[in-house]
């Protein structure tokens, strides 16, 4: 259906200089779509301008902007940018996120503080300058955790942090009521990328990986399809958390 294609849509995509972020506005400038690509610091630029530099060679559009999402500020100055180039937004996409692994007994009060500010208060801004900025029929999508489904120890700062996501997104979702808005998150398995490895040793890495089926890490490449689905024809998903995981949790 007509309405429910990417071409001419405005897609502010969160930490997507690189990894699942990187690969969404790849995967969505075929179709037309105008992405704003977010990064956070300066080493992060070069992977961005290479993301938008994509996105153009593949029939979309791009512009980069650099912010830290931690501030309220920041995140409204992103969305300042899309309205600014662009003239409108239309879906939101938040990958951007951070992981801690380690007892409980032993993380510090900045380490806690730094979690909740990444993956709480960042998401929960983005969700709510999504929510003012996007026009009608729009999409919110944020990536939060499989492990929000677990069983476990050692991520109680990470697992944590995200699991407000889930009631930001409940409550958001019936909030837009009446706009033809959708608003969901995707929780992946463990992803194979950077972000995974440093936190695990290779005995972990083997035990995350026996976890799912064929004994592999979820890969971005099986995550960024249902992105793709959540911002076209799964327009009628809302309010929900999608478990992507090969079989690695289940609820």
């Amino acid at each position: 259906m007509a309405g429910h294609t990417l071409k001419g849509k405005v897609v502010v995509i969160g930490g997507a200089s690189r990894n699942l972020g990187g690969l969404v506005a790849r995967e969505i400038a075929p179709d037309g779509a105008k992405v704003v690509v977010h990064y956070n610091s300066d080493s992060s630029r070069d992977k961005a301008e290479e993301t938008a530099a994509a996105v153009r060679g593949a029939g979309g559009e791009a512009v980069t902007h650099q912010g830290d999402l931690t501030r309220v500020a920041e995140v409204e100055k992103l969305f300042d940018t899309a309205v600014r180039e662009f003239g409108k937004v239309d879906c939101m996409v938040n990958t951007a996120g951070m992981v801690l692994k380690k007892p409980m007994t032993e993380t510090t009060e900045e380490e806690f503080d730094r979690m909740f500010a990444v993956n709480t208060k960042a998401a929960y801004f983005m969700m709510r300058e999504a929510a003012k900025r996007l026009e009608d029929g729009g999409k919110i999508i944020t990536i939060v955790t499989s492990l929000l489904a677990a069983y476990t120890g050692l991520y109680s700062v990470y697992a944590g942090s995200k699991a407000p996501v889930e009631h930001f997104t409940r409550a958001l979702s019936k909030e837009l009521f009446g706009r033809r808005i959708s608003v969901n998150n995707i929780a992946p398995g463990p992803m194979d990328t950077p972000f995974f490895y440093p936190a695990e040793t290779d005995d972990s890495i083997a035990y995350h990986k026996s976890s799912a089926m064929n004994g592999e890490l979820t890969k971005i490449e099986d995550i960024a399809p249902y992105v793709k689905f959540l911002l076209t024809d799964g327009w009628w998903l809302n309010g929900q958390t999608v478990f992507i995981n090969g079989g690695y949790t289940t609820r």
